[in-house]
């Protein structure tokens, strides 16, 4: 018996042991997930006013430390790092609206983890000065939010695809 109440006295200390920590942590994962939702929720307020070209919302989004960062063919006049929102605003943005129309968007995933958002999709471009199309490519976008601002915007896409429009010969 007295081996009985051993192995008891084990099991229940186990159990307790793990059961507070499974009540440690309920707490956090429900901080994460509420964090999470604050997260995607500020960074498709960006992503939504990028793509209707509401400055006055970008701006108010944007973190006094934001990096915009395009990766790419770096001959583009809009691909690399822009910090700032005067770096953002006065290179970037006319440098991107110059080269670049946009046809056709669509976002078709988004999901967010802690501060990280991301969101994925298919567009379709014009290079302005080639007047070439892109064809539909996928893009994909990571967004870090801290205190509901956005501090980054890490933008990808099929740079081979836009780099071969902005670059193509104009046909007579």
């Amino acid at each position: 018996m007295n081996k009985l109440n051993s192995i008891f006295v084990i099991v229940l200390v186990v159990i307790t042991f793990f059961s507070s920590q499974t009540r440690a942590q309920e707490p956090e994962e429900k901080s994460n997930s509420v964090t999470a939702a604050m997260t995607l929720k500020t960074a498709q307020a960006f992503l939504n006013a990028a793509g209707s070209g509401d400055a006055a919302t970008l701006k108010k989004l944007m973190a006094d430390d934001f990096v915009w960062h395009n990766e790419g063919d770096k001959s583009l006049p809009w691909i690399g790092n822009w910090q700032g929102k005067k770096a953002v605003f006065n290179t970037f943005m006319p440098a991107f609206g110059k080269g670049l129309s946009t046809t056709e968007w669509s976002t078709d995933y988004s999901f967010a983890n802690a501060d990280q958002a991301v969101f994925m999709g298919t567009m379709n471009a014009v290079a302005n000065n080639s007047g070439v199309e892109t064809g539909v490519f996928s893009w994909a976008v990571r967004v870090h939010v801290e205190n509901g601002k956005v501090r980054s915007w890490n933008w990808f896409e099929d740079s081979f695809a836009v780099s071969k429009a902005y670059h193509a010969k104009q046909n007579p």
